[in-house]
């Protein structure tokens, strides 16, 4: 198989109103919250005590460097369509003083030029430094794309390089890796970018020595007492089985795990990875993921206990895990070229994700749990900010996950509605996709431009749709299915229009049953939107309601609810209140009234006043 390669963010535009005016909100609202809030929480200011060669003043945790780059990262993605955006100032006086805060030797962490210069490197299990590093680099990548300016770039390459001569295999460098994956997956991108094998080469010796129990000797713990496991130091990578610890940094982890068998030239390892990459893959989808894509069950540790125990109340979900599933799902895409991976990364985007922000891009959920007595809301700010910054850098980077391709291909894995160009076979093509999705189930796509060459073009057959139907210039055409997506084959003309129907009719789910808590219980899904009750759209208390199973349900667009969504209505039975029971602690059962109920999309939660709200609800 060809290898399949990702249509960058500065080829597509972003034409689609779902998302579109997502990004705008971005561009007005949530870049200029983020940046007031980093200032005033410390994360800038702490750099430029750095960069003034200060020792004392640092505000918040040891990893606060890393908010501020995932912010940048998100500013810088905005500069590829808005150079002109009033960001940009911003952009260049962090910039600015990351520059004066870089050590000669090429280190940079404002907590430890502030507060601990001598505790370079003494705790990788708990101090973030390389987290931290990986998110400039990211961030840096992302701005070079953007801009073409080598400044954050050339901060970003002096760091990598002095980690690389402290971190490796060599007998002056020393064992180690990050308790926090992520600089794997920054030194794969700074590697691609810049083509300099090391980058490559340290974040596979990242990788391939996690699981040596490094943190059981930095912190003298003996071995017969050591579980590593909320930090990935478990196991050797290639003898992972399922996905475990910390939920964000073991969607880390396997990312990067993807971006090394995407850039191995070591058949063997590629092989060997890849079959991990499915074993865990197989776990964490088909026994810890919540139906609205995210992962991590219990907030102890933010991460995982065992298969199939996915509590609704409690569930922690957090945006970042989410987050973490969308990056390590589209790798996995782009490895092995199957749609199902990006049926994963749709239901997390759509679903637990995008719940992380509200609809006025300045408030966060950190936690995204499926049942809520009324008292769970987001908050503009927390005091681990990872959360805000982050869903930011995912939606101003969508551009980059709908489209991918070969050398005779063209994958389409988003139907958000955009313009490309791209080449293909060495000649330009343009293509147009307009689509009223996740609302709407007719997709079009457009050849704009072509030199009238042959390529395949593979639209994703999402795993939810039954029965989708195609056509080709209007004229029926028969599915070709080819691991999950519709394969259209011929020598392409400009006007060649070809669309793709998507049935979207709300259906109940159910889980599998060794789901306790959802036993018994139905969930309702149309097209990749996953549904919620709040109590202020029913009849009755949510804890008073049964889903009939025998009514139909209906679909109904309201374009002044929550800045226009389809909801869900159907009929529910309701158990009688205080007032016909009487004094009666028992009596025999009798048939209960009928009443419509109505259902929102989950992402649109917690907008209006307080109310209890249910994924899952019973059934009768």
């Amino acid at each position: 198989m060809q290898r399949i390669r990702p249509v960058s963010l500065a080829q597509v535009d972003i034409t689609d109103e779902f998302w579109a005016k997502r990004q705008q909100t971005l561009r007005t609202a949530t870049l200029p919250h983020l940046f007031s809030e980093l200032e005033r929480a410390g994360n800038i200011p702490n750099l430029r005590l750095a960069a003034e060669g200060k020792r004392e003043g640092y505000q918040g945790p040891v990893y606060m460097d890393s908010d501020l780059y995932k912010a940048l990262e998100a500013a810088t993605y905005v500069l590829h369509k808005h150079p002109e955006d009033p960001i940009r100032a911003k952009v260049d006086e962090i910039i600015e003083v990351l520059e004066r805060a870089q050590q000669p030797d090429g280190y940079l962490n404002s907590y430890f030029q502030v507060v601990a210069p001598d505790k370079r490197w003494t705790n990788l299990r708990d101090w973030h430094e390389l987290y931290c590093a990986g998110h400039l680099i990211e961030a840096a990548v992302a701005h070079y794309e953007a801009t073409g300016s080598r400044r954050l770039l050339n901060v970003a390459q002096r760091l990598a390089d002095y980690i690389d001569s402290v971190f490796g295999d060599a007998p002056s460098k020393r064992l180690g890796y990050c308790g926090h994956p992520e600089i794997e997956l920054a030194l794969f991108r700074l590697y691609r970018i810049t083509h300099e094998p090391r980058y490559a080469k340290l974040a596979e010796f990242f990788l391939l020595n996690r699981g040596k129990k490094v943190f059981a000797h930095e912190h003298n713990i003996p071995l017969d007492q050591y579980d590593g496991t909320i930090w990935q130091d478990n196991l050797p990578l290639l003898e992972q089985r399922e996905i475990v610890g910390h939920a964000v940094r073991a969607g880390y982890l396997f990312a990067g795990a993807t971006d090394l068998a995407l850039e191995t030239n070591d058949s063997t390892l590629r092989g060997q990875l890849v079959q991990m990459l499915l074993r865990v893959w197989h776990n964490a989808i088909g026994r810890r993921t919540y139906i609205t894509g995210g992962i991590g069950n219990e907030p102890k540790h933010e991460g995982f206990t065992k298969d199939y125990e996915l509590p609704n109340r409690t569930a922690y979900q957090e945006t970042c895990a989410s987050i973490a599933l969308i990056l390590w799902a589209h790798r996995m895409g782009l490895l092995l070229g199957e749609a199902r991976f990006y049926d994963a990364l749709e239901r997390a985007l759509y679903n637990g994700a995008l719940a992380g922000i509200s609809l006025s891009g300045t408030r966060f959920f950190y936690v995204n749990p499926l049942e809520s007595d009324g008292t769970h809301h987001r908050q503009p700010w927390f005091p681990c900010a990872c959360c805000p910054p982050n869903i930011a850098r995912l939606i101003a980077s969508l551009g980059s996950y709908i489209y991918a391709q070969t050398e005779d291909a063209v994958y389409v894995n988003l139907y958000i509605g955009s313009r490309v160009r791209t080449q293909v076979g060495g000649a330009p093509l343009v293509l147009e996709l307009h689509t009223g999705y996740p609302w709407q189930e007719t997709v079009a796509l457009r050849v704009a431009e072509s030199a009238a060459q042959r390529f395949k073009l593979l639209l994703r057959i999402p795993e939810w749709c039954d029965a989708p139907t195609l056509l080709l210039n209007g004229n029926a055409l028969a599915i070709q299915l080819e691991r999950g997506y519709a394969v259209v084959e011929r020598a392409w003309q400009q006007g060649d229009t070809v669309e793709l129907r998507l049935p979207m009719m709300p259906v109940l789910m159910e889980a599998h049953p060794r789901v306790e808590a959802d036993r018994w219980q139905v969930a309702i899904q149309r097209g990749p939107i996953v549904y919620c009750l709040e109590e202020h759209d029913q009849p009755a208390p949510l804890t008073h309601l049964a889903i009939r199973r025998d009514h139909p349900l209906y679909s109904v667009w309201e374009p002044e609810l929550l800045e226009g969504v389809v909801v869900v209505e159907g009929m529910a039975e309701v158990l009688d209140d205080d007032a016909a029971w009487g004094e009666r602690l028992y009596r025999r059962l009798r048939e209960h009234a009928l009443k419509p109920f109505r259902a929102i999309p989950y992402y649109a939660w917690a907008h209006r006043r307080p109310a209890p709200m249910r994924v899952w609800m019973p059934h009768a």
